[in-house]
Parts: C-alpha cells; structure tokens; sequence
C-alpha cells in the first residue's frame, strides 16, 4: 500500500500481531509509514483508520523529513554548515563547511564551545544586569522542552545545549530571562519589565525561539 504525500509515493507497512489490541501509527526513519494493527483487523478498517488520520500522518513524515534534513548540517551561532567526511582526528570550521573525519564526536565539541562561551556571555550579562543578585551555577545539557530553567533555592540556571547552534542574541535572552527569575519567580508584569531592561526585543526573541521548538 502506498499514500500520496507532498507528491511523493509513500510506502504503508502493515504489522499485524496477536498481542496488539490496538492500532498505532508511526513514520519511522526510513521514511516508511508502520501500522501496527490486530492480527484480525480487516484491511477496510485500516484503509479508513489511514483516511481519518491522514493530516496527522502528513505531519508526522513531514516532521521526519525535516529532522533527518536538519541533521545533515551542522549549526553553530547561528550559521549552518555542510558536513564534509575527512580523515581527520581535528575539526575544521570553514566559512560554510565543516570538515570532520565520520567517526568525529560532534556534540562532544559543541558541548566543549558551550561551556567557554556561555560562561562568557553569562558573565557580560550579569556585569550590566540592573538588579544585584547572587551570581549563579552554571549548568549546561540538553533539554527538550525548555531553553532554560532557573532553581532559586540553588541560585543555579541550566541551559539548553542547542542554544549553541544558534545565534548569540537567542542565548543572551534566554541568560536574562533566568537571571530575571532569581528576582521575580513568576511571570509578572515586573518580571518582564526587567527582562525589558537588558533585552528591549524580548518579545521578538521569544517568538522566534517557539518556532525552533
């Protein structure tokens, strides 16, 4: 079975097993659409369980398409760069390529370029900061959901690795938007009056990070 997806011929596996007793959909990363199904389900019922679902399907490819396009280039500040194979042992950023040996650690060197150049920013940040407060930890990892997060009690900020891949501005909102939290918990209105000071297009940041999300 095949589907018609942004004029693309798109292959339906169907998986049928005894110990399913429901139907699940997924876009695996071969680009192929797997319905996991009831041994017993009549091929009508999944001809129309495709047809109800299909927005749904559409978005899910769609999602896969982008994210396996996405991962073959490399971000950093907000430049993306092609990937080169080399044999190599160093990486070599060029002005549009990166030249990396295939078995190169990627995320290893980003999470090395993070840890000097979000502290730096940090510290520029906290040096123009308008409220004096407790200069905080440090944390850096990767995160799904969040950009950053604050823990007051702790006075430690932790951010999220990709921010790496972006450009500094992106990073330097996210910094006084937790630094604003060691002053205002909440969201209130003096919380974005703070954040304001130091970051006046906050608002225009925080659009365009929810659309990297």
């Amino acid at each position: 079975m095949k589907i018609i997806i942004d004029n693309k011929e798109v292959e339906v596996c169907i998986i049928k097993k005894r110990s399913n007793k429901n139907t699940y959909i997924r876009v695996k990363e071969d680009l192929k659409i797997y319905i996991t199904t009831n041994y017993y389900t009549k091929d009508k019922v999944l001809e129309k369980s495709i047809e109800d679902n299909l927005d749904s399907i559409k978005k899910m490819y769609q999602k896969k398409v982008k994210q396996q396009e996405y991962e073959k280039k490399f971000y950093y500040l907000g430049k993306e760069y092609d990937i080169v194979y080399l044999n190599s042992d160093d990486l070599v950023l060029g002005s549009d390529k990166v030249f990396v040996s295939r078995n190169y650690n990627l995320d290893k060197w980003l999470i090395e370029r993070s840890k000097e150049i979000f502290k730096e920013e940090l510290d520029k940040i906290y040096n123009i900061f308008p409220i004096k407060i407790p200069y905080p930890s440090l944390t850096i990892r990767k995160m799904k959901t969040r950009w950053g997060v604050c823990n007051i009690k702790t006075k430690r900020i932790t951010l999220n690795l990709d921010l790496i891949k972006k450009d500094l501005k992106y990073l330097d909102y996210v910094i006084v938007h937790e630094l604003s939290h060691l002053v205002f918990p909440n969201h209130q209105k003096e919380f974005w009056s703070l954040v304001s000071k130091v970051v006046p297009n906050y608002k225009v940041l925080r659009k365009e990070l929810r659309e990297y999300e």
